[in-house]
């Protein structure tokens, strides 16, 4: 099971950074997953979950995989990751 998110964004690298960081707290805080910065990247896991979230000047674009244990939390995942990003992007 995946999830792929992509919204845009007017903020500068920064802001934006601070912003996928909040989210990867968020996301930690809810899931239980673990994650830290590998450049431009936050990249999370836990058992059975891995993800990546990039950020640039223009886009976040968040990716997952869910094993198969795992993927009855994708809708939550998903909503969650799309709810935090249009209130935080839009």
């Amino acid at each position: 099971m995946a999830i792929d998110v992509i919204k845009t964004h007017g903020k500068t690298l920064e802001e934006a950074q601070k912003v996928a960081d909040d989210l990867a707290r968020d996301l930690a805080d809810k899931f239980a997953v673990n994650y830290g910065w590998d450049g431009d990247t936050i990249v999370f896991e836990r058992m059975g979950v891995h993800g990546e979230i990039d950020v640039n000047s223009e886009v976040v674009h968040v990716r997952a995989q869910l094993g198969f244990l795992l993927s009855y939390l994708e809708p939550a995942v998903e909503r969650e990751v799309n709810r935090y990003l249009d209130e935080h992007f839009a």
